[in-house]
């Protein structure tokens, strides 16, 4: 939770504009964040204190623009507060700083690893994660943390995020019908949190599994009441 003392007269949420406009030059800037956010619905199904936005506006201060991450993470909000749901995130009536920022690197390049990265580190964002699967002599996944004040990298693949209780990494999945290297969720033990169609077709194979089962005992699965 935030300490700081806003003054009551800010703009709310619904009176500030949702984005900068500026189009996603590339499409992985949505499909990715769009997994993450797909795998959380499934697996905090019934938490009810996270927030993840998309290409949302971040107000964190009302005399300056908006920032608009490709993706972030909240813990400790409401996460609806009615069916209109969220047009922005201002971080005065929050009172919570996302935990985590997820940019995306497109073809045209964005300052991800410079200026953005300065400026969420003075945020005091506490995870800082970029991705950009052109890159061929460094790594494609940079997950940074916040350590007194500074971005530390942190090594491995995937990286366990403790104060979030997620990992977060990358490996060749697929997803909407694109087989490609992805970022995904991953436990404590390293296992990979599976997509809502992998988690379909799991539960259909134990279906068949189940019926050939009963088959075996004289049961017909199909005759059941």
């Amino acid at each position: 939770m935030l300490n700081y003392n806003f003054p009551k007269h800010w703009p709310s949420a619904e009176e500030l504009p949702d984005s900068d406009e500026t189009p996603v030059d590339n499409e992985l800037q949505e499909l990715i964040p769009g997994l993450l956010k797909a795998i959380l619905l499934i697996i905090w199904a019934e938490r009810m204190d996270w927030f993840f936005g998309i290409d949302m506006g971040l107000y964190h201060h009302p005399d300056k623009p908006a920032i608009v991450p490709d993706a972030f993470l909240s813990l400790g909000v409401e996460r609806f507060y009615d069916e209109e749901l969220r047009p922005s995130y201002a971080v005065w009536e929050e009172k919570v700083m996302p935990t985590f920022v997820l940019e995306v690197v497109s073809p045209t390049y964005r300052n991800e690893y410079t200026a953005k990265l300065e400026e969420y580190q003075s945020l005091g964002i506490l995870y800082y994660v970029i991705y950009s699967s052109r890159r061929r002599r460094k790594p494609r996944l940079e997950v940074h943390k916040l350590v007194n004040g500074k971005y530390e990298l942190q090594p491995g693949n995937p990286v366990w995020m403790p104060e979030i209780g997620l990992g977060i990494g990358c490996e060749r999945g697929n997803y909407s019908g694109v087989t490609r290297e992805w970022l995904y969720w991953y436990d404590a033990d390293g296992k990979r949190y599976l997509t809502p169609e992998e988690q379909v077709k799991e539960l259909a194979q134990r279906a068949d599994r189940l019926a050939e089962r009963l088959r075996e005992l004289g049961i017909d699965p199909d005759n059941i009441s």
